[in-house]
């Protein structure tokens, strides 16, 4: 039974088709709606009490029944105060259904589970929906999170959103927050520019474009040159060149939520708080941390981000890039020489392209290696 449902509350049919020893096929009926003269809400109530019946085929039939109410019963049912329980039911299948949508946050007894289902389902439209009431995103900011995740909604939105936290000092769980909240807090004191910076057209013609990089598995967006240095391939200079374009807490955005190919654009970034965002990302993957690590134009804070990540640095090339690359951190790297093989050790002993420090670090440890073997 669902605790802020009110069963004496209705009616008299309802009441009968819930209470205890109602005759199963009374209840399979009721479970595909049809509860003689009961009143619209109640019938989507008593549904969303079916659905957590233990019989499965109350259970299936309620549930299915929920997902393609007749619109007299869908609109009748929400022109009244719902239950929060009941609202949670309906925002699944109906999360992309504006209309619906618009009444359901409309409703007071909204639950953040249901803000959440729905803002992480949200189309564009929803999201700046959902997005618009202020009041609930200050109440649950998780929801929040979830509307700022979501590939769906607009950059614009996200934006508004995060500078929403940052005037009310709320702290959000997601990759990057700091990221993006200093990014936020440093265009609010920026002078306003006469031109517009961005819009959300260019960001869908920048994720497009990502999507279209043909960027084979392991391969990078950059490459290394005759003298050495590391510049960006030719196909992939469409992408940076719109990346470009955007301000700085758009470019965290993208390097949070982005393809491969934007990540690895934005882990190079100058704005050290893009190139940070880029490695904090949850979509990052090995491959692409192997790349990373291996380079020598990435700042130390994205080195020491990968240094700290546990699950990469079970991996060993990682492990050895990091070790091998004179800009990740000294405190960093000598953690990591200790887990090198007797092999690494001697070629890094010899390498002109280490710092100081990590040298004597990798001849102490083969000196302590030696030591055993002897």
């Amino acid at each position: 039974m669902h605790a802020d449902i009110e069963l004496e509350k209705l009616g008299a049919s309802v009441q009968k088709v819930l209470g205890e020893g109602a005759p199963l096929p009374a209840q399979l009926m009721a479970a595909k709606g049809i509860v003689p003269g009961a009143k619209p809400h109640e019938i989507v109530i008593a549904l969303a009490v079916l659905s957590g019946r233990e019989d499965e085929k109350v259970r299936a039939a309620a549930m299915a029944t929920l997902g393609k109410l007749p619109p007299p019963i869908l609109n009748g049912a929400l022109s009244v105060d719902l239950p929060g329980s009941v609202i949670g039911l309906l925002a699944s299948p109906y999360a992309g259904n504006h209309e619906v949508l618009e009444k359901l946050l409309r409703m007071p007894r909204i639950t953040g589970g249901a803000l959440e289902l729905l803002a992480g389902a949200a189309d564009e439209r929803a999201g700046e929906l959902i997005a618009t009431n202020e009041e609930l995103m200050l109440k649950h900011p998780t929801v929040i999170e979830k509307l700022y995740m979501n590939k769906q909604v607009r950059m614009s939105t996200a934006d508004r959103l995060i500078e929403l936290c940052v005037r009310n000092g709320i702290e959000l769980s997601i990759p990057a927050f700091k990221e993006a909240a200093l990014a936020i807090k440093n265009e609010l004191i920026a002078e306003p520019s006469e031109e517009p910076t961005y819009d959300d057209v260019l960001f869908n013609d920048t994720q497009k474009a990502a999507e279209d990089l043909p960027l084979g598995e392991g391969e990078d967006t950059h490459e290394i040159d005759e003298e050495g240095e590391e510049k960006v391939k030719e196909k992939a200079k469409p992408l940076y060149a719109q990346l470009a374009e955007m301000t700085v807490s758009q470019r965290v955005r993208c390097a949070t939520l982005g393809s491969a190919a934007m990540r690895l654009l934005c882990v190079r970034d100058s704005n050290r708080l893009v190139a940070a965002a880029a490695a904090k990302s949850p979509l990052l993957k090995e491959p692409e941390a192997v790349q990373i690590s291996a380079s020598r134009v990435v700042s130390e804070d994205v080195l020491r981000i990968l240094a700290m990540n546990k699950e990469f640095v079970r991996n060993y090339q990682i492990k050895l890039n990091l070790v091998s690359n004179p800009r990740t951190p000294f405190t960093f790297s000598s953690r990591l020489v200790p887990m090198l093989r007797e092999s690494e050790l001697k070629m890094l002993s010899k390498s002109k392209n280490v710092s100081g420090a990590v040298s004597t670090a990798v001849r102490q440890q083969l000196a302590k290696k030696n030591a055993r073997q002897g």
